[in-house]
């Protein structure tokens, strides 16, 4: 869909709502695929029907953590700390001023001691989100770069991006855990005696072979579930974020300069991972030769839309 139609009236608000919505439906698809994960290991241990229920319970429990202190991990993995008003008045000032003018609660701000300039924002709803920037960011934009970038991250706030995406980070971690340790204990034989004997009276094979070779496929698999689930959550939503920012601030050029320094920045954050890179506003790994040697392994693993379209679609407004 061009820019130019996705903010027309009515259709940035109908994108905002069927995000919403897409929202609900993959943090049931995260619950469910945990416990499906739980169950299969609880049988490959032997835990039989006490196992398995016990397996649910840890995957509902898990899924309740990971809803309530996902943006904690978010924040601790990328070593951000919180961001005192007397030292960072510029960033507080830019964030209560957008606040007023959305209507939303000023967020917790936190800053990431990095010289990579980037931004993310986390949490499970609007009164409980955080935003965390690089010093990187601070230095490197001016006012009103900076306005442009801080918008984008409060539209995700808005929008109820947050919840799915903080949640990615935590529940697909989660999921390759289990699918790591469930292969492991097949590969040094824990769990396997009683699947062997009921295997060897029915002539070899059945439930253990095929639960190795789902085990197996599941832990080879997971970083490309997860990927697949980053890319689901991040790649439209970071365009209409892009769009509701400058809604909010009414002067597109802001945005546009401030991915343009992103476009053109090559230094990388040290603190991110893959399984926080869904949650910046731009790739925060190495995407070129000049910045990594692992640039084309990153690029597979891409959960945003180049900044180059980005730009020429806000172009368009």
């Amino acid at each position: 869909m061009p820019v130019a139609a996705f903010a027309a009236p009515g259709v940035m608000y109908d994108q905002v709502a069927s995000n919403k919505r897409r929202s609900l439906v993959l943090v049931a698809g995260f619950v469910v695929f945990v416990a499906l994960v739980a169950v299969l290991f609880a049988y490959l241990v032997q835990g039989g029907p006490v196992g398995i229920a016990v397996a649910l319970v840890v995957a509902v429990a898990t899924s309740a953590g990971a809803y309530w202190k996902s943006d904690a991990v978010a924040l601790r993995m990328s070593r951000a700390r919180p961001a005192p008003e007397d030292q960072y008045p510029r960033y507080h000032n830019l964030v209560e001023g957008l606040c007023i003018a959305s209507g939303l609660p000023k967020p917790r701000l936190y800053v990431i001691e990095d010289p990579a300039p980037n931004a993310f924002a986390t949490g499970r709803n609007p009164r409980n989100a955080a935003i965390a920037v690089t010093t990187g960011l601070l230095d490197k934009m001016n006012r009103i770069e900076l306005e442009g970038v801080l918008a984008h991250e409060l539209s995700h706030v808005k929008n109820y991006d947050i919840l799915v995406s903080t949640l990615a980070v935590t529940m697909v971690g989660m999921v390759a855990i289990l699918a790591d340790i469930g292969v492991r204990m097949l590969w040094w034989g824990m769990g396997r005696s009683r699947h062997r004997d009921f295997d060897s009276r029915r002539g070899g094979g059945g439930p253990l072979a095929l639960l190795s070779v789902l085990g197996f496929l599941l832990l080879a698999l997971s970083p490309v579930i997860a990927t697949i689930m980053q890319r689901t959550i991040s790649r439209r939503r970071e365009v209409l974020a892009d769009v509701s920012a400058v809604e909010l601030t009414r002067y597109p050029p802001g945005l546009i300069s401030a991915l343009e320094k992103l476009r053109d920045d090559s230094t990388v954050v040290h603190a991110a991972s893959h399984a926080t890179a869904h949650l910046w506003i731009e790739q925060p790994a190495a995407q070129t030769p000049e910045e990594g040697r692992l640039a084309r392994l990153n690029r597979l693993f891409d959960t945003h839309p180049p900044l180059d379209e980005r730009i020429a679609l806000l172009r368009e407004l």
